[in-house]
């Protein structure tokens, strides 16, 4: 029988969150890992609200947020797959809260 090599929780949690989310399609179990990736500015005007298969569905607080978002949304995603592994989000779609 072959061990893996331990992973540290840092390395392990991202990719948990994001199951759990995925399983019972409630975003806010990603919050953490979409705070560490978007950075402080962008976590305040915004929360991740669903994970429907690999869609990530992002509550903004106004139109102008959703805008500039959007036009963001590749960095975005690469930032949140980084953390939660290759193609766990293929897409972002960004709702007024």
């Amino acid at each position: 029988m072959q061990r893996r090599v331990p992973q540290s929780l840092e390395n392990l949690l991202p990719r948990v969150l994001a199951r759990l989310a995925e399983q019972s399609g409630k975003g806010h179990a990603l919050e953490p890992v979409w705070n560490a990736a978007v950075g402080e500015q962008i976590a305040r005007h915004t929360r991740p609200y669903a994970l429907e298969g690999r869609t990530l569905v992002v509550s903004v607080s106004n139109a102008e947020w959703a805008l500039i978002l959007s036009r963001q949304e590749a960095t975005l995603r690469e930032q949140l797959n980084a953390r939660l592994g290759p193609d766990t989000v293929a897409e972002l779609v960004f709702r007024l809260e």
